[in-house]
């Protein structure tokens, strides 16, 4: 073949070039673009059962976009929910009581599975309180919330006062996981019987209950002719929960937790103004006095308010201060029954031989571990457990040994820091100041208890403990009866429960109207209306409305009478 020449050869060239550019250039709409793809469920909240590790599901998290969706619907059918008759909300909380009740052991098992509580930890912790809220608020819900009338004075004598508490619209909840069932309930309770809507916010830990417990009152109202968007569950990562706290749309926040995250949630709402009721924990003290009859009795009291939820309980009895004279009587007693308690999970074949259930984790075991460590070499005695246990039908739960440490006193760290554990913690006092001295040393004010027989005594301990509540012979039973709950110092502030707790998620409206308006009205005096003729006429008469309606004598009051009778004109 003979060549071509080279002027044609680079024609060629050149044009086939040309063309494959050309075709390139035609098809870059089809060029292959770069991209990322998340791995399947890299951001879903995956749970675990913490008494066997067994996977329960997976739940998607809450975006900021969603917690916006979730306000909007609560506010949408809290319009329609203010006008509820008191009537109308008690039957929905009949309702939600009665599934309760006729569904006790499908919610124990949700929550013991969710949090690796015992079924009758779950009874006490979970049922027993929430249908203890339903049945009060049932009974006295409406009279908390009834328009109360006001006194009067004699200047005012001639009107009404008045003040009444009315919806605050949608508010929202952010709850500990340690009562995943009771925590989620209550302020929701609380919200709709007052008129409200509620977003509530569970914790991720226990996420996988959150749902069906939610669906457990959204249907209650759907079953009585109501919009069931009126209570909205949000589960969310911490980065995204100041979305919901500080978001404008939310009028009253309840918090429960810790003390770290009450900071953030306090600041995060302050942007919005919102008030917000915080309950943080404590270290409740019970008080033994050594008039104590039945020490036998007690001690079951004791061992109930230590070990209940595995000492996950923000009211548990975290120190037993018992006076010299009980101290060594009551160790004898704890020790033996401490030593027989048993761990494990009450949902399989063996549950009726478990005392005490897991942990929610594994987290705070090392911190758990060096307390009680740093608490022996400084002079405390550990008499049973004080480490962590790896169970052999559950390898991979979360197990705390039930411990008994005697011998502490005020300057070890436990005795100072909530442990949040099933740790058994006794101190002795040399009296009664002594105890109270000591149960008043840590930077928390939750609850106490207080066992004796003197009233002289047990008073004298309830007046002068430093808590928002006291249970005189008891544990924690001011919670069974919805009396207002909550502390002070380190234990947060607000109150929910009982009549204070309904009416701090309302606004309180005072309202001031004429008593006969067709008879008398307020006028303004001449001499103290605008402009003001005479200054000095003016004040002189203002005087003799003071003195009229204040005087601490008779003969002031008459002096005020002529005041304004001279300057009247």
């Amino acid at each position: 073949m003979d060549q071509y020449p080279p002027a044609v050869a680079a024609l060629v060239l050149f044009l086939v070039t040309l063309a494959t550019a050309f075709w390139f250039w035609t098809r870059e709409d089809e060029s292959a673009v770069p991209y990322t793809v998340d791995a399947p469920g890299s951001n879903l909240i995956q749970c675990y059962c913490p008494a066997n590790g067994k996977l329960l599901g997976v739940v998607n998290p809450a975006s900021p976009a969603a917690i916006d969706r979730s306000i909007a619907k609560a506010q949408e059918a809290q319009v329609e929910w203010a006008k509820t008759s008191f009537a109308q909300r008690r039957r929905v909380l009949q309702t939600l009581l009665r599934h309760i009740l006729e569904n006790q052991s499908s919610i124990s098992t949700a929550a013991c599975l969710d949090s690796g509580k015992t079924r009758i930890d779950s009874s006490f912790g979970e049922l027993l309180v929430t249908v203890e809220k339903l049945k009060w608020t049932i009974l006295h819900g409406e009279k908390s919330l009834r328009s109360e009338r006001r006194p009067t004075n004699l200047l005012m004598c001639y009107k009404v006062n008045e003040v009444r508490w009315e919806p605050l619209g949608v508010v929202a909840a952010c709850v500990s996981w340690n009562y995943p069932f009771h925590n989620l309930m209550g302020p929701v309770i609380s919200a709709i019987f007052a008129g409200n809507g509620i977003v509530i916010k569970g914790s991720e830990n226990t996420a996988w209950s959150s749902t069906y417990f939610t669906n457990i009152v959204r249907s209650a109202l759907q079953a009585c002719g109501h919009s069931p968007a009126l209570v909205q569950s949000v589960i969310c990562w911490p980065s995204v929960a100041p979305h919901l706290t500080s978001h404008p749309g939310i009028s009253h926040i309840t918090f429960i937790g810790s003390k770290n995250v009450a900071h953030a949630v306090a600041t995060s709402a302050a942007k919005s103004l919102t008030p917000v009721c915080v309950e943080l924990g404590g270290k409740d003290a019970a008080i033994i006095l050594d008039d104590v009859t039945d020490i036998e009795k007690v001690a079951s009291i004791l061992l109930r308010g230590v070990f209940q939820s595995a000492g996950q309980n923000c009211i548990g009895i975290e120190r037993i201060i018992a006076c010299q004279g009980i101290y060594q009587q009551l160790i004898k007693i704890l020790e033996p029954r401490i030593r027989s308690l048993r761990l494990g999970s009450t949902l399989d074949e063996e549950g009726d031989n478990v005392d005490v259930g897991a942990m929610i984790s594994s987290n705070n075991f090392t911190r758990l571990e060096q307390l009680i460590s740093d608490a022996t070499q400084e002079g405390a005695r550990c008499l049973v457990g004080g480490k962590r246990y790896i169970h052999p039908r559950y390898p991979r739960g979360h197990y705390f040994e039930p411990t008994l440490l005697v011998d502490v006193t005020p300057d070890m760290t436990i005795s100072q820091e909530e442990t949040f554990a099933p740790i058994c913690v006794v101190m002795k006092a040399k009296d009664v100041d002594n105890a109270i001295q000591i149960a008043n040393s840590t930077n928390y004010g939750l609850g106490a208890s207080v066992f004796g027989r003197s009233r002289r005594g047990l008073e004298k301990v309830v007046s002068t403990s430093k808590s928002g509540m006291v249970s005189v012979n008891d544990f924690a039973v001011y919670y069974a009866v919805q009396l207002p709950f909550g502390g002070v110092k380190g234990s947060g502030y607000g109150r929910f429960a009982g009549e204070e707790g309904l009416r701090s998620l309302c606004n309180t409206k005072a309202v001031c109207r004429d008593r006969f308006p067709r008879l008398i009205s307020t006028a303004i005096p001449k001499p103290l209306d605008y402009p003001i003729a005479s200054a000095k006429k003016g004040w002189e008469m203002c005087v003799g409305i003071v003195e009229l309606g204040y005087g601490e004598t008779l003969k002031r009051r008459i002096a005020g009478i002529w005041k304004l009778a001279r300057n009247a004109a």
